[in-house]
């Protein structure tokens, strides 16, 4: 039994350690980063308030319904309300009501509102693809980074290898006497500067790490590290199209220009909304109410003792005094409450009709702003229109260059990895000193680097071209 605990608990820790040392590929940190990524978060609450805006307008269209109670005491001189005689009291009275109201017609404002929550909405689902394509860009970028960081380390390693053996074999011929002892200097001092380049490289490669790993939003950076794999160049297909063709169809794809369409949309609704403010408003209202107190009800009368009758008026031609029996009512208990609540209930009920007049020129200000505030949204679709042509310009440019420079490195460092060649060659038998033989494969190493620098760069800028293009983001091939 304890030999079975035993084991369970070292495969659990073997699956944590696993499950903590993942090695991610790109298309990992792309789908991860769109879906815990800050900024892309902070777009999916936009796109949530315009459904919230959504539902508010739809309200508009449906009545509103407000229930209301009360229960209250008056202590003091307060009106009897059975008699309606002053008097020192202390009295409680209940009310309540339902009112129910319904905007019939307020210058199609509802509708417009409506539409304008539907176009707020499209807007920043627009602006989350936006935010999507930046940061898978931006996670691609710097994956790359990682990757030419890593096989930059593997290139000084190799030409440190190489070093190795030459060290070996110069130490040799320097005991032999066949060369002098300034050439194992010199090998050593190429050893002691390759070793303190890779501690470098070594620590570059951490640096990306921790950067991707921010980008992402992971914290565990100590055992976040990526897939080591070489993508090739390849998909430069897009590369045949001209630039005007990219930047037609980047005006048809692109979320910038849409943003900034649906910007102009939201404008020209602002106006109409404005304008909606110069007719009437129309709406019907329908109100219940009852009441109920504690006083007591009048049950009946008797004469008053004190004054059994009272004046009621004088005949005219006999100036004949007119009297009636003076009575007092008696008052018994209230009746029950929900009795009252049936008895002292009530309804009304009817239109109400606002027509607008004269409002300090409110309304027509407001529509002044807003008239202006659509030219500045077709100022902003033009701008966005010339930026993206500029951009795009840009980026099928740099594409260009980068595999140009690319096709250069390559041709360098196939050309100085025969110099180098050559110079080991010369080094072995002598014909060379060593420091002629270290700056031939400092000149290699640079080479080899500078081809890695080129075609990360290259692939790079060919995917923020496919973009453009108008490809989707899951759809970019590296």
């Amino acid at each position: 039994m304890k030999n079975f605990s035993l084991i369970a608990i070292l495969l659990l820790f073997c699956s944590q350690i696993n499950a903590q040392q993942k090695e991610w590929t790109l298309e990992e940190c792309v789908n991860y980063a769109l879906e815990n990524n800050i900024q892309v978060k902070q777009s999916e609450l936009d796109l949530e308030v315009s459904d919230i805006e959504k539902l508010d307008a739809l309200g508009n269209f449906i009545p509103s319904i407000n229930a209301q109670a009360s229960n209250s005491w008056n202590t003091g001189l307060t009106q009897n309300v059975t008699t309606g005689i002053l008097q020192n009291q202390t009295v409680r009275n209940f009310s309540a009501g339902v009112t129910a109201g319904l905007t019939i017609f307020d210058g199609l404002r509802n509708f417009k509102q409506l539409q304008r929550a539907r176009i707020s909405r499209l807007s920043n689902e627009y602006a989350l693809d936006k935010m999507k394509d930046d940061i898978a860009l931006f996670v691609a970028d710097s994956y790359l980074q990682v990757l030419f960081s890593k096989q930059s380390l593997e290139v000084l390693r190799a030409q440190n290898e190489v070093t190795v053996e030459q060290l070996q074999r110069t130490q040799d011929l320097v005991e032999a006497g066949v060369l002098p002892q300034g050439d194992l200097l010199e090998i050593r001092a190429t050893m002691a500067d390759e070793k303190q380049r890779m501690i470098l490289a070594e620590n570059q490669i951490q640096i990306s790490l921790i950067s991707l790993a921010q980008i992402l939003g992971i914290q565990d950076y100590q055992n976040f590290d990526i897939v080591d794999r070489d993508y090739n160049v390849f998909g430069n297909e897009i590369m045949e199209n001209t630039v005007y063709d990219v930047i037609d169809r980047a005006k048809e794809e692109r979320s910038e220009i849409k943003i900034a369409e649906t910007n102009m949309e939201l404008a020209e609704k602002d106006v109409e909304l404005a304008r909606g403010a110069y007719l009437p408003t129309l709406g019907a209202f329908f109100n219940y109410n009852t009441r109920e107190t504690g006083q007591g009800r009048i049950t009946g009368a008797v004469l008053d003792p004190n004054e059994p009758t009272r004046q009621i008026g004088v005949v005219q031609g006999s100036q004949e005094i007119v009297v009636a029996p003076n009575t007092i009512p008696t008052l018994g208990s209230p009746l029950p409450f929900i009795d009252q609540l049936y008895r002292n209930d009530g309804i009304s009920y009817g239109f109400q009709l606002s027509v607008p007049v004269l409002n300090g020129f409110a309304t027509r200000n407001q529509v002044k702003r807003n008239e202006i505030n659509v030219k500045r949204a077709e100022y902003q679709l033009e701008q966005a229109e010339l930026d993206l042509e500029a951009n795009v310009y840009q980026a099928y440019t740099d594409a260009k260059g980068a595999f140009e420079a690319y096709e250069a490195a390559l041709v360098a460092s196939e050309a100085q990895e025969k110099a180098f060649e050559y110079a080991t060659e010369r080094y072995d038998v002598g014909l060379t000193n060593a420091f002629d033989f270290s700056q031939s494969k400092i000149r290699y190493e640079n080479t080899q680097r500078e081809a890695l620098r080129a075609k990360y760069d290259y692939i790079f800028k060919l995917k923020v071209v496919e973009l453009y293009f108008g490809i989707p983001v899951g759809d970019l091939k590296f």
